[in-house]
């Protein structure tokens, strides 16, 4: 059965439960069957069959489970499920469990669970004769005065009978003789008193002493009997009898009372002197309870405590006191005893129903049912059930002295997964007192929590170039449920952008969330990137949760400055014209790089590596500006090398070099001349004719090309006059006097410089960089370059 399903099933356990317990109540209250059983019938002996009463039939007693349930710790009967049969579970005297009482009646109950119902009844236990009457004292000795007139009444000890009804004692008879004859007299304790009558004067002269045999018969079939002698002597004529002062006497004796207490005194008198007048008491008729209990002075008359007393066991007792003279007369009183009673007897409870373990999320459950008594009597008797006020549960009065103990509301294990409740039964006696019982209640678990991750968002960082299978970090869920229902597990969610392809990216580990790289990460590719993890329990049904994780890539430096101007791609050498008349701080130049990194790594710097003639030429560090360092002179060489490095900020740092030709011409009317790679100074001297070659074969073409570029001037003004100062730069292939460069890297467009010169003497001449254009043949080199260098996004002007 599913859990959900399970769930349900408990749930409707509970409320038919619940109604039939409502039922029982209702049927508590209705007259209890009776049946009755003879006492000394053997444990296992059939009582009655309980099926009818019961409302049931054989097959549905063990779903019910019914049990007897009965005031008081011994159980005296038990339920055959099977048949539904009633039987005693032990031998039953009448005598030890209720003594005189009559009927003696056992009450009890049968509870049936599933749902809860009680059934009460009674039983009652028939007397049998299984006792014979005795006489405490198996000798009675009277002493009467010869002078006692024929028909006087002497009183005799009567006989015990434990047994009631017509098994108690019913008669006595008394051996034949010539003195006396027995007289029954009825006592208003109903029991039958014996009198001996004498019925001729007596002569101690002629006997002294008489012998009798008196014996008790009860009304049993057969009939049992006993016996005891009576030893009669004879004395001198003795005429007045005791006298008590009271004839009742009642007094009040708490049950704690000590051993030795005083209870009562007694008092007679004689009006006789001498041996006639001297009183002596004595119990007269007196049980061997009393005897056990009390002691008599036999001189004082004084009543002594000598047994504690117990008021739950007897409350009352009767004690008869004769008083006899010296000359055989007797008088006698009776003292009544009442027994007070004291809070000494602490309420019991008795547990009929428990349950120990209930599921979170029901309402109303029955955990326990259970009753409670107390022997005392008053407010002694009272109770009140109570349970911790800090806790979900209550209890519900049924029957009399019967209680359940139920939830009052859902209970949450989350909160509290284990419930310690103390029932308190307390009485209303003085001083009160109490029983505790304690109940442990565990409430099971339901899949009510979903799994909740310790962060919404986790960002994590990895250093590109990693190796695959790397640990970049962990998700962690935790779920308050316990068991099956806490077990997480942890899974990738499918990305919200479908081109990111996270299966080939991470793998996270199932049960304890840690995350793999699955490959090794470009941050030139990928810098960043997003993706949900979820975590499920193994609940049924099972219960989820998401959480964000981004994995940020942390740049490496493995990428070299990239330079874009100057172009270094083995084609003809770009040259840079530098006017002689240029004032030292002269821009020649910028050295244009990019770095594909990020950060730091990214940050570059500019160094003078290299030059043909040192000090003439300076670079700018951070912007990598090309500058004369000084005034030219006319002593200055024409052409130079420069090598420029280019270093990135990165640990370790990465560079690229660029080499840079300058030519330095008077005004620019020198043609351009292309600059050969610098050549070891041994290799110069060797071609020093070719350069002269070369040199006059280049005075024609400088002149033509001095031509031309005073034409572009003088058109470059006019424009430059129509246009608001601006030099147009022609649509199309470039001339030759433009510096071309291109690539992707970190310039957002391509780029191409246009030098404009102004009118005026060579020495006064400017030239500017203008609208960048740059071609495609650089595009392929450019490729490698993902993120521009903040420094050059936007366009520059050289001036």
């Amino acid at each position: 059965m599913e859990a959900g399903e399970r769930k349900e099933h408990v749930r409707k356990q509970r409320q038919v439960l619940i109604f039939f317990v409502l039922l029982g109540i209702a049927q508590a209250g209705s007259e209890p069957k009776h049946y009755s059983v003879a006492e000394e019938m053997e444990s296992g002996s059939f009582v009655a069959n309980l099926l009818k009463d019961l409302g049931l039939e054989v097959d549905e007693l063990s779903a019910r489970a019914p049990r007897v349930v009965s005031k008081g710790k011994k159980l005296h009967l038990q339920f055959d499920r099977q048949t539904g049969d009633l039987l005693l579970n032990e031998k039953l005297d009448r005598e030890e469990l209720c003594g005189p009482t009559e009927p003696c009646v056992l009450p009890f109950q049968v509870l049936l669970e599933n749902p809860l119902q009680f059934f009460q009844a009674e039983l009652r236990i028939r007397d049998i004769n299984d006792h014979s009457p005795v006489f405490l004292d198996k000798e009675i000795i009277l002493k009467i005065s010869e002078s006692i007139t024929p028909g006087t009444t002497f009183l005799i000890e009567r006989a015990q009978d434990l047994d009631v009804g017509s098994n108690s004692l019913q008669s006595y008879t008394i051996s034949p003789n010539f003195y006396f004859h027995l007289k029954l007299q009825d006592s208003p304790d109903g029991m039958v008193s014996p009198q001996l009558v004498l019925d001729k004067t007596l002569d101690r002269e002629e006997q002294s002493e008489i012998s009798l045999t008196l014996t008790a018969l009860d009304g049993g079939t057969p009939p049992r009997s006993g016996t005891a002698v009576i030893h009669i002597e004879i004395l001198d004529i003795n005429d007045n009898a005791p006298e008590f002062a009271k004839m009742r006497y009642e007094v009040q004796v708490p049950e704690n009372s000590p051993v030795g207490s005083q209870v009562a005194t007694v008092s007679a008198r004689d009006l006789d002197i001498g041996a006639y007048g001297q009183i002596s008491y004595v119990f007269f008729q007196a049980s061997e309870d009393i005897r056990k209990t009390f002691r008599l002075n036999a001189k004082s008359g004084e009543l002594f405590l000598i047994q504690k007393l117990d008021f739950e066991s007897v409350q009352t007792y009767t004690v008869n006191i004769q008083a006899t003279d010296g000359g055989g007369l007797s008088g006698s009183c009776v003292v009544f005893i009442e027994v007070m009673d004291l809070n000494d007897n602490p309420p019991e409870l008795t547990i009929s129903t428990l349950i120990n373990q209930i599921p979170e999320n029901l309402q109303e459950t029955i955990i326990a049912v259970f009753s409670v008594s107390d022997p005392d009597s008053g407010d002694n008797g009272r109770m009140v059930c109570s349970i911790q006020d800090d806790l979900p549960f209550f209890l519900k009065p049924s029957v009399e002295n019967f209680y359940t103990l139920v939830t009052n509301t859902a209970l949450d294990r989350e909160t509290v997964s284990e419930y310690n409740v103390t029932i308190t039964v307390t009485d209303l006696g003085t001083p009160q007192l109490k029983t505790e019982h304690s109940i442990t209640v565990l409430v099971s678990d339901v899949n009510d929590n979903a799994p909740a991750f310790t962060q919404t968002a986790y960002t994590l960082f990895v250093q590109e170039n990693n190796s695959p299978a790397l640990h970049i970090g962990s998700v962690s869920a935790t779920d308050r449920d316990s068991g099956t229902n806490a077990q997480v597990t942890y899974s990738l969610l499918p990305p919200q952008d479908p081109h990111l392809p996270l299966a080939s990216l991470v793998s996270i580990n199932a049960d304890n969330g840690h995350l793999f790289a699955l490959r090794s990460l470009d941050y030139e590719a990928l810098q960043a990137f997003e993706f949900r993890v979820g975590a499920t329990d193994r609940g049924s049904p099972a219960l989820s949760s998401e959480a964000l994780v981004r994995v940020v890539v942390v740049d490496d430096n493995d990428n070299s400055p990239f330079v874009l101007y100057p172009l270094q791609n083995g084609s003809a050498p770009c040259t840079e014209l530098v006017p002689r008349a240029a004032e030292a701080g002269y821009l020649v130049t910028k050295v244009v790089a990019v770095d594909g990194d990020s950060g730091q790594n990214a940050w570059l710097s500019f160094q003078l590596l290299k030059a043909t003639e040192p000090g003439l030429f300076s670079v700018w560090a951070q912007n990598g500006e090309v500058r004369t360092a000084r005034r030219l002179s006319e002593r200055d060489a024409a052409k130079h090398r420069l090598v420029v490095l280019v270093k990135d900020n990165g640990e370790p740092p990465l560079s690229a070099t660029v080499t840079l030709h300058v030519l330095l011409v008077d005004g620019f009317s020198q043609p351009y001349l292309p600059l050969p790679e610098a050549a070891p100074d041994q290799a110069q001297a060797d071609s020093l004719t070719v350069y002269l070659v070369i040199a006059l074969a280049s005075v024609s073409s400088l002149f033509l090309f001095s031509v031309l570029l005073f034409v572009a001037v003088r058109l470059c003004r006019r424009n430059r006059a129509a246009l608001g100062g601006r030099c147009s730069v022609p649509e199309g292939h470039f001339p030759g006097h433009l510096v071309d460069i291109s690539g992707t890297g970190t310039l957002s467009q391509s780029y191409q410089y246009e030098v404009c010169l102004t009118g005026g003497s060579g020495t006064s001449g400017k030239f500017k960089f203008l609208r960048p254009i740059i071609p495609n043949f650089l595009a392929q080199g450019a490729e490698r370059v993902n993120e521009a260098n903040s420094s050059v996004r936007s366009s520059f002007q050289f001036s």
